[in-house]
Order: C-alpha cells, then structure tokens, then sequence
C-alpha cells in the first residue's frame, strides 16, 4: 500500500471511529449560534470537506487549526517509525501559495499564506465568510518551482505562480542582506526544456521582472569579511575575556597589551596558545579550567572528527609498522592538542621575538596559568606531593623534603618531567635546572614472584630442548 492510500485510509478510519468528527455537519447549527460558519477545504490538501469554523478566524487560523486535526488523526494508530514519518511528510505537502478562495458573493481572492507569514500582510489572510471555499493548488515544487540563492537572507525554493515577478522573490526570501553593499544586479540561470541547455542572464535588480517557470536567481556580492574575529584569554592576565582581531592581521603581543598585560601571578614559562581545533578538554585537566564554564571554547562534536581526519591523513602514504602504532597514535593526538603551544612567553617583550609578532586566528585560545610554586614528587617516596619551589635547589633537594626514597625506588632511573614540554629529563645523566611547576618521578624496582622466575626459565629450556632434538635429528640424517 503506498502512502497517499494509506493516508486516505487512515482519516477514512477516523471519520468512522470517531463519529463526533464526521458528524460536525448535524451540530453546524448549535455552533451557528455561537458565531460559527461553514467553510469547505478542497484540492490538494490532507483533509477535504466542509467544517464550521469560527466567524473571527482567518483563513489562516483556520488551514493551520485543519492541519493539525488531520495530522492527530492520521498519526495516532501510525506505530511504524518509517511510515510515521513518510506519512508526516506527505501530510505537510501542502501548498501556501496560489490558494483560492471562493465566495459565494462570486468573488475570487488568490492568497499567498507564505507572504503573510513572512512579513503579516493580511491582504493574503482575510476573515473567513459563511460557506467560503478553499481549494489548495497541486504543491508540484518539483517542476512548478523558481529559486533565490546568494546574498539573500533566507533563500530556498519556491512554488511558481504565473504572474510573479522579482519583487516577490525578494519578498519570499526576505530581502537582500543588509550585511552586503551595492548588490544592484542579478544573476538569472534558465534551462531549456529538456534541461540540456542553459542560459545565464545578468539583469539589474527590476522588482516588475516578470519570472518565468525554472528560474534560478542568484544574488551575488564580494564576501563581506566584518565578521567578529576574536581571541579568548584566560588566566594571569589584567583584563581576560575575548579579545576582538582582525583577519590575519593581529598579533599575539597586540592581544596581550589589550588585556593590560601579565599580572603578577602569570607564568609564562607553562603560557600556551591553543589553536580553535584544539581539543578544550586539555585545558581541563592541565590547566583546571572547567569547560562548563566555558561552553564557547569548543563544540565537543568536533573533538573525534578533527582527530579521526587528521589520524587518516598521517597515516595514508606512511611506512609506520604495527609494532608503532600505539605510540604514533599518540604523538600524533599530542600534535593536533597542541597546536600553536611551542611558543615562549618569556620573549614577548622583545618586538624582533617570533611569539611577539605571532600572528593569531580567529577563535584561537589563549591560556596564561598562575605561578605555581612547588615542584610536584611521586613515586618511590615516603611523602609524595607538592614540595615548596626554591630556586637553584637540584633535585635531590625536592626528594630530600619528600621524606626520601623508598625501599624499592630505583634511583639511577629517577626523571625531572618539565612543566612545559612534559619531556623526561635523568638529572644524573645531563645539568637540569629544576623549575616551578616540575614534576620529579622516582620509579620502582620492578620485583617478581619465584612463579615467574619458573615460567620464564621453563621457557628458555623449552627452546633448548627444541634446539636440540633439531640437532640429534640433523646428526641421524648425516650418519645415516
């Protein structure tokens, strides 16, 4: 059964189990007196007949009160999801423009419901009169169509009317955006009638235009590059909040004097600029910003797109085996997260400094965190934690504080984790100067059980053996 079947069947359905609806006719007269009046829908709409309606509707108040009584109808018994939802297109399909209304005084008013919704001109939404006829127009958008695209402020589609003119186009779709200066002219593409041939015409803009069946307008004008370009600085700064830019054109040093420049507390050592495609959630864990009070860094739908993409780039034309894969995953997530965070604050000042003459993008994220002074020690100590920064002291000093090492701490292994590269540094194999933000990691010996001690030796015997049985058998083979 298709859908036009099924949709008559339904609100033949309705009309025989709800008895109140069809008989609306036998209480015509009680409502009558109550102000009521009889108008009839017919054509292409989803409920055709006569029903009363109210002497102070419109006829829009009315179409609109008869559509959703079809739609209630017809979709209560629909349990489907996949016919639901034909079904409710096909009810929708209906016409706005073109509708005719007959009345019995001869009269004949062409309404536009689509004009009067746009812009309230009730010239295409009258009072309704007793025994008015409604008759919708085939809604054959497909064929019987113009469309307006381009600098528009809402372009789309529209059913053709013989008699229209450029001037309602332009009503249909709003206008031209304001945001665009000297649009005076207009693009008209028409195709022939076997659409093998097109013909592009460049009119100036004439509202008495006369449009013909299949015209596409398209309105055109130079980008308008006024957009609100802006960057979000967060932290140590004087004045933080987002920060307005040009395209192209505005430099990290420029942002930061706009925001009154560093405070006190502002550590540019772990200072970063974050790229707009950069994942927000990194600033949460690094930098303890609370996303939830930052809803406008970033739309977490991007957050897997951009990495999938980018993971799908690098590795098309790679030669990574599967042996590294797990770790090129992760360097390259670490590319995409911190794109842009090389720079170092400590050289702003100097104007001749690449970060002072960095020039920032549009939704860029500028992130200066407070000093923090401590140095951060975990692992094999006794008192793991936050120990207090002093400058010059190596790291033996920040173990010492943590109550020294433990029993199992292995302490050729230990490794200074830079605050703002996170690079692992052995202070006994190279001169490394402790920083404010730090981390200091004390590994532990790796102990195993007598279990493990068995099963790794049964395995070297179990290859020995194999070893030599291939030996005695090659010896057997020679001799013999």
């Amino acid at each position: 059964m298709n859908i036009k079947a099924l949709l008559c069947f339904s609100l033949l359905f309705f009309l025989t189990a709800y008895p109140q609806f069809s008989q609306e006719k036998n209480v015509k007269s009680d409502l009558m007196g109550a102000g009521a009046i009889s108008v009839t829908i017919g054509g292409n709409f989803p409920l055709n007949g006569t029903f009363p309606a109210f002497i102070t509707e419109r006829v829009d108040e009315f179409v609109s009160r008869m559509y959703a009584q079809a739609v209630d109808l017809t979709l209560k018994v629909i349990s489907d999801p996949v016919i639901y939802r034909k079904l409710k297109e096909e009810l929708s399909n209906y016409a706005l423009r073109g509708i005719k209304l007959k009345r019995t005084s001869g009269e004949e008013l062409i309404l536009d419901l689509q004009k009067f919704r746009l812009h309230g001109d009730f010239t295409n939404n009258p009072y309704l009169k007793n025994d008015d006829v409604i008759i919708f127009p085939t809604n054959d958008i497909s064929r019987n169509f113009f469309s307006v695209s381009g600098v528009v402020n809402n372009g789309g589609i529209f059913l053709f009317l013989e008699g229209d003119k450029l001037g309602d186009a332009l009503e249909l779709v709003d206008g031209i955006n304001p945001a665009y200066e000297n649009v005076d002219s207009v693009e008209v593409s028409r195709l022939s009638y076997d659409g093998q041939t097109e013909t592009i015409l460049k009119i100036k803009i004439d509202k008495n235009y006369p449009i013909q069946r299949g015209d596409r307008f398209r309105f055109i004008a130079p980008e308008n590059q006024r957009r609100n370009f802006a960057v979000s600085v967060i932290g140590e700064v004087n004045i933080p909040g987002f920060v307005p830019i040009t395209k192209n054109n505005t430099t990290l040093y420029k942002v930061i004097q706009s925001c009154g420049g560093f405070t006190p507390q502002a550590s540019l050592k772990r200072a970063r600029v974050f790229s707009k495609n950069s994942l927000a959630i990194l600033l949460e864990k690094q930098y303890n910003i609370k996303l939830d009070e930052q809803a406008d860094l970033e739309d977490p739908r991007f957050r897997n797109t951009i990495l999938n993409l980018e993971l799908a780039l690098m590795y098309r034309m790679s030669n990574v085996v599967i042996e590294d894969t797990n770790y090129f995953n992760l360097e390259n997530q670490l590319r995409v997260l911190i794109e842009g965070s090389s720079l170092d604050f400590r050289k702003i000042e100097d104007p001749s400094s690449d970060i002072a003459n960095y020039i920032v993008q549009n939704g860029d994220i500028i992130v200066i965190p407070q000093i923090q002074n401590s140095v951060y020690v975990f692992g094999q100590v006794l008192r793991p934690g936050h120990v207090t920064f002093i400058e010059g002291k190596d790291y033996n000093y920040y173990v010492n504080v943590a109550s020294g090492l433990g029993e199992l701490a292995v302490e050729d292994d230990i490794m200074v984790i830079k605050a703002g590269s996170r690079a692992w540094i052995s202070p006994l194999r190279e001169n490394v100067e402790i920083e404010e933000g730090d981390y200091i990691y004390v590994p532990k010996e790796n102990l195993r059980s007598f279990r493990s001690y068995v099963f790794e030796y049964s395995v070297y015997v179990s290859l020995l053996a194999s070893i030599a049985a291939i030996l005695l058998s090659l010896v057997t083979i020679l001799n013999n």
